[in-house]
């Protein structure tokens, strides 16, 4: 599943009624009204707060980084992340830049041995 250059609403919008979803139903399941539901899958609102947008993330089987950053939204464990150690990790992240999402897998995977996950 990807988002193939949709916006996020008319992403959430099209994997939920791929999963036979009624608007009432996901609404009711991320604890929002089908209005303000149905006017964030227009794309009329921005995407709602982070732990509703993990819900959705949830619901239509999405992994919640990639729909988070459909949103927009940077995950607030990662913020966290930043502000420990900013210098650190922002150098981390520009010596990403030019990698193939391959490379940096194979990098996490490294950090994580070495971490000893």
């Amino acid at each position: 599943m990807t988002a193939e250059g949709l916006k996020f609403g008319a992403f959430v919008r099209r994997e939920r009624e791929a999963r036979e979803i009624g608007l009432r139903q996901m609404a009711q399941k991320i604890g929002v009204s089908p209005t303000y539901l149905s006017k964030v899958e227009r794309d009329e609102f921005t995407p709602p707060t982070e732990d509703k947008v993990r819900a959705i993330a949830q619901i239509i089987e999405c992994d919640p980084d990639e729909l988070l950053a459909l949103a927009g939204r940077m995950p607030s464990d990662l913020a966290d992340i930043i502000k420990r150690a900013p210098v650190e990790v922002s150098a981390l992240l520009r010596t990403t830049s030019g990698m193939t999402r391959d490379e940096i897998a194979r990098l996490a995977a490294e950090a994580r041995k070495a971490r000893g996950d």
